[in-house]
């Protein structure tokens, strides 16, 4: 019984859906906070949340529990499908689905297979990226006079090896390996780290002369997709773990629709901004 109740059940489905569902809201929240800095944040802000995401170890536990939580949350999705499926093989006599239910509710399948997909294409183009790709590291021009300037490496270094030189960098006695600043004589010793520039790279692919306004279209309606299936999923999510109090329901529920509305639409203005205003 106990078995089944966890991994076989619909209830138990129910419940892991539920818990899931609320963990992923909160990385919705944090990766919101950080990607709003592409509007409100400079480059190096943006870029120095990107070296944190990427490099903290509390961090990069809570990335490893995101993934596991989002494909506990879709394998479980379709389980939950199938099984509802089985339990109900022949519709009734009379159903008026319109009436008896939300369409995000009926569409929840359909909704989370799209978000999947979305998911997908947003890891390739920026995850992927970001930890296995040679991604140019950020770089500042400084104009000393008028007519005279030069790059520098941007790096989380102190001091002199805050700035680096681009021209220093030579392949004999300093190299650049990823993200990683090497002395190779007498020895190879790290002295800092640089910014992988994944700011510049977002702006460009948003702004892309051919298939910018393509990504933005996907995004934005992503987005839309996104707040549909929250409509249903927030408040769903707190009904299965049996929070139906009639004192905090009406909150929940209104709390559950502005949650919805809110970070999805706050997540489709950045690329939006980005393609028309940047």
């Amino acid at each position: 019984m106990a078995k089944s109740a966890l991994l076989k059940s619909s209830i138990g489905k129910k419940y892991w859906m539920a818990l899931t569902g609320l963990f992923l809201c909160l990385f919705l929240v944090g990766h919101l906070a950080g990607n709003l800095q592409l509007l409100f944040g400079t480059q190096l802000q943006f870029n120095e949340y990107a070296l944190f995401m990427t490099t903290n170890p509390a961090v990069k536990i809570l990335s490893y529990l995101t993934y596991i939580s989002i494909l506990f949350h879709a394998i479980d999705g379709i389980l939950l499908t199938i099984q509802n499926k089985k339990a109900r093989p022949v519709g009734y006599a009379k159903n008026n689905a319109a009436v008896n239910s939300a369409w995000a509710s009926r569409n929840m399948a359909v909704l989370g297979t799209l978000i999947l997909i979305f998911i997908a294409t947003h890891m390739v183009n920026f995850w992927a990226k970001m930890h296995f790709s040679n991604m140019p590291l950020q770089k500042i021009t400084v104009e000393a006079q008028p007519g005279n300037s030069q790059e520098f490496y941007l790096t989380s270094g102190w001091g002199q090896d805050k700035f680096i030189p681009v021209q220093s960098v030579d392949g004999e006695n300093i190299v650049v390996e990823g993200r990683d600043f090497y002395y190779v004589k007498p020895a190879k010793i790290k002295f800092a780290e640089g910014y992988k520039d994944l700011h510049t790279i977002t702006i460009a692919f948003f702004k892309d002369p051919k298939l910018g306004l393509a990504f933005t279209i996907f995004y934005v309606f992503s987005m839309a997709v996104l707040a549909f299936h929250l409509l249903h999923g927030f408040n769903s999510a707190f009904q299965s773990l049996g929070a139906n109090n009639p004192k905090y329901s009406p909150a929940i529920r209104i709390f559950g629709k502005g949650f919805a509305i809110i970070v999805p639409l706050l997540f489709a203005i950045i690329p939006l901004y980005i393609h028309f205003v940047k």
